[in-house]
């Protein structure tokens, strides 16, 4: 069988399952596990992020959706050489992959007529799922049946382990940073399941734009931020350059240096087997008392200390003119 996925998270699926040899392309941001940087990239970003802003970035994605186009380019000529029998793709979100209608359409001109599949979670239970479907469809049911268990038996830990706690802190996930999405779908899940509350989050719905003056009245004592598409070091030096409002410096979490950066990109946006990583990282932060530390400092970074947690005056007065 050949496979082709257009989604990270599908393809870290298709190796999960012993599959990496079956796989002929993967999309450009396709980076894990490091042998699918080999295999023939088949999409391509219309929309050249490099050192634009996140709001630059949520400007370019929204005029380029506006005008009815996608964000990213399928190479047909590639996809008619390489004719896949399975393509793995998803409906879920515009900003996440190649559009489905491009995909039907393109997949048209190819003999034999290859199985198209929308991967479309919403939950952890959904993610799960996937890769169960993924295995149905590829003849590694019983490789895919040990994957699920195994990822199981993590999340369980988790949740048993969160349950001892005595608290159960406010938490917020930010998904992108200007303008300020909350972490949507599996995220709000995941806190819960972690140890914490999401008051703004809602299980298996999207992510949506937040005003700082909600998040003000939330009073989050725990800030997370995931940024979707971003590692740490790239939400790192996006926060050098953001003006935060100066609601933020008010927050309890601010105030009391409970603010970490972790990678959205790898543990959080991806519904596929490291989303379990994930869930472990935000034990780690939400519950440091049952869960001790082992992510390491590109997974996880804690801000307390830096400049990020306290304003000048100067500061202040500048993020009120925004």
């Amino acid at each position: 069988m050949k496979i082709c996925s257009l989604l990270p998270s599908a393809t870290e699926i298709v190796y999960a399952l012993g599959l990496g040899d079956s796989m002929v392309a993967v999309s450009h941001e396709c980076d894990y596990p490091f042998e699918a940087r080999r295999k023939p990239v088949i999409t391509a970003s219309a929309l050249k992020v490099g050192d634009l802003t996140p709001r630059e970035i949520d400007h370019g994605i929204k005029a380029q959706l506006h005008k009815g186009r996608s964000i990213y380019h399928l190479d047909e000529e590639l996809l008619k050489r390489l004719r896949p029998d399975l393509i793995l793709t998803q409906e879920l979100c515009e900003v996440c992959a190649v559009a489905y209608s491009e995909v039907l359409q393109a997949a048209k001109v190819l003999s034999g007529e290859p199985t198209i599949v929308s991967l479309e979670p919403n939950t952890l239970e959904d993610i799960l799922d996937n890769i169960l479907q993924v295995g149905r469809l590829t003849g590694t049911q019983d490789k895919a049946d040990e994957v699920v268990a195994s990822l199981s038996r993590r999340i369980r830990d988790v949740v048993a382990t969160a349950r001892r706690a005595s608290n159960r802190p406010r938490v917020l996930c930010l998904e992108w940073l200007d303008p300020t999405y909350i972490g949507g779908h599996w995220v709000p899940q995941m806190v819960e399941q972690a140890g914490g509350t999401d008051g703004l989050g809602i299980k298996g719905q999207r992510s949506s734009v937040v005003p700082w003056e909600q998040i003000a009245a939330y009073a989050p004592e725990i800030v997370v931020l995931m940024p979707c598409g971003f590692g740490v070091e790239r939400t790192l030096k996006e926060l050098k350059r953001f003006v935060l409002p100066a609601q933020w410096y008010n927050l309890p979490a601010v105030r009391n240096g409970q603010v970490y950066a972790v990678d959205g990109s790898s543990y959080f946006s991806r519904p596929g087997p490291r989303v379990v990583d994930g869930l472990e990282i935000l034990a780690q932060i939400i519950h440091p008392e049952l869960f001790p530390r082992t992510a390491s400092a590109d997974a996880l970074f804690p801000l307390a200390g830096s400049s990020y947690m306290s304003a000048s005056p100067e500061r202040v007065q500048e993020s009120k003119r925004q």
